[in-house]
């Protein structure tokens, strides 16, 4: 069968949380393992309410096809949100809507990226970004990622290399739960604004900030390459599958229009139809605001439990907001490794290789803490840290 595949299909890694999410599915294992939302923040009886209202109003409209950027009237709420809250000048010509933050991934590097091409990754970076942009088999090269946002010094080596893309999550960044400083982005900016080079911001869980100010994107308005991505899975629900890509660079979005057409046509219509009225009918402010005082409970119960239970060898982030958080162990020892033994005691997380590019057996690993309850998060932790203790 070998012989017969694409370079690409066999360049592409296999999802390593989806299969450890296979392996977790067991109703006695306590996962921190996925980056799944708290279902009970999901607003099932507004979404009920505006699905019902959609195919009263629209009626056959929502159920037809509709132009490759996504509805006209979400792409203007989107445009309007960000101008507010952001400062930028955007209208629903700057936003495609696309199938979840994954897809905007792929229709990027999709028309960007050739073979050999070079890629700018934080170090760790978000796994699911490495296994797209894998497929169209470029070089990478990972910038280390500190308590305060990219190693400048390294961000500048690594754009000795001709760089078309650079893919960054400055806000409590997936897996590591850190955020970038307003110094780093300033730095960063400053480095590449005479780079001809795409910046992609990544910003799935940046509504969702517990603790602290919100600060300003990198690239956003102030760089002409600049894409930001965003997703309604994290603040209203995943199972739509929509996301967004926002840029006002309108010569690169009509390229990745035209890539999203032959790709799928669009996005799914009674989605961004159900999302729209959503959005147009409910206090969403007040609703992300109930998801973050959740998380912010759920994060301190499990950073609550690490203090208790973890070794001191055991170094963990304390983030401000997002969904994750990332444990560093003692020198030598593979969190992969540690995994089966976790099992044993019946409690899962991610392991970081997958996080790296060539790396194996690395000694940290993620964890997440908005999809179980405190008492649960409590009992995992509890688990894990007497496997610990004995490392």
């Amino acid at each position: 069968m070998e012989s017969i595949l694409s370079e690409r299909i066999l360049s592409t890694p296999p999802s390593f949380v989806r299969s450890i999410l296979k392996t977790a599915a067991d109703p006695k294992i306590i996962s921190f393992a996925g980056g799944l939302p708290n279902p009970v923040s999901f607003p099932q009886k507004e979404l009920s309410e505006s699905m019902t209202r959609i195919t009263k109003t629209f009626s056959d409209k929502v159920f037809q096809y509709s132009i490759t950027p996504g509805i006209p009237e979400l792409r203007d709420t989107i445009a309007k949100r960000y101008n507010k809250k952001f400062g930028l000048n955007l209208t629903e010509e700057n936003v495609i809507i696309t199938t979840g933050s994954q897809q905007a991934l792929d229709l990027i590097a999709k028309v960007l990226l050739d073979k050999g091409d070079n890629v700018i990754l934080e170090k760790p970076s978000y796994l699911g970004a490495i296994q797209v942009f894998s497929q169209y088999q470029p070089k990478f090269h990972m910038v280390e990622l500190t308590e305060n946002g990219l190693d400048i010094e390294q961000l500048k080596e690594a754009l000795k290399n001709k760089t078309k893309l650079m893919y960054a999550i400055p806000e409590f960044q997936n897996p590591t739960g850190l955020t970038y400083s307003e110094q780093n982005r300033k730095e960063i900016l400053e480095t590449i604004k005479d780079e001809n080079l795409v910046l992609v911001e990544d910003d799935p869980y940046g509504e969702l900030r517990f603790t602290g100010k919100h600060l300003p994107y990198i690239g956003a308005g102030k760089f002409k390459n600049s894409i930001v991505l965003g997703s309604f899975s994290k603040v209203v629900t995943p199972g739509m599958r929509t996301g967004y890509i926002i840029s006002e660079n309108k010569e690169l979005l009509k390229h990745i229009s035209i890539s999203k057409e032959a790709s799928d046509l669009h996005t799914n219509v009674f989605a961004q139809y159900l999302i729209w009225d959503y959005l147009t009918h409910n206090d969403f402010d007040a609703h992300i605001q109930t998801i973050r005082e959740l998380y912010k409970k759920q994060a301190a119960a499990m950073l609550n439990a690490m203090d208790k239970y973890f070794p001191s060898s055991v170094k963990y982030t304390r983030p401000d907001g997002g969904m994750f958080l990332w444990v560093t162990l003692p020198e030598g020892v593979s969190a992969l490794k540690l995994f089966p033994k976790a099992l044993e005691k019946c409690v899962a997380f991610v392991p970081g290789d997958p996080f790296y590019i060539n790396q194996k057996d690395v000694n940290t690993l993620r964890l997440n803490y908005t999809n179980a309850d405190c008492e649960t998060i409590e009992e995992g932790i509890k688990r894990l840290g007497e496997l610990l203790k004995g490392i």
